[in-house]
């Protein structure tokens, strides 16, 4: 589960972690650390990538600092799915905050993030969740989490490329 800086990652790899109850992501973007930051704490910008296309993003709660909080709501067809959590540290190149579906609201996860940068205007986005059991890491690998993390990488690739980000 070692990564290498001569290996792109122009999709996002998803790996559970054999000894804990964690997943690992890798994605690498055309951006800088600082536009990253920006499109995973600015909310307005934050809704319009996350997730699956077929969703719109609605932001109720943003408080993007450390000891800060958010709550969002994914809607389709009438559907509301709420997601919620804190910010235990926000920094220059890595973000922490947990994470919990309000339909399994016993699952939290928390999520470190960071942002390296690999030179030549790349930067490799690491994601490491860690779950409270390897029970609740299955099942968020089977919820279709992948669906979105592509579909909402796809759209970040756009909104970089595009300069809003």
């Amino acid at each position: 589960m070692t990564t290498t800086q001569d290996h792109r990652y122009s999709e996002a790899a998803i790996e559970a972690d054999p000894t804990v109850p964690a997943v690992h992501i890798w994605r690498d973007f055309a951006a800088t650390p600082a536009q990253l930051m920006r499109a995973h704490t600015d909310p307005e910008l934050f809704a319009r990538w996350i997730g699956p296309s077929s969703l719109t993003t609605r932001i109720d709660h943003w408080d993007c600092r450390t000891l800060g909080s958010y709550r969002y709501v994914a809607e389709r067809d009438g559907e509301e799915y709420a997601f919620r959590g804190t910010f235990p540290h926000v920094g220059e190149d890595k973000l922490v905050q947990t994470f919990t579906w309000e339909g399994m609201p016993d699952a939290i996860a928390l999520e470190t993030m960071t942002f390296e940068d690999l030179g030549d205007g790349i930067t490799r986005l690491h994601g490491f969740s860690l779950c409270d059991s390897f029970e609740a890491r299955d099942g968020m690998l089977a919820s279709g989490m992948e669906v979105g993390i592509h579909e909402g990488y796809a759209k970040l690739d756009r909104l970089l490329a595009d300069g809003v980000a």
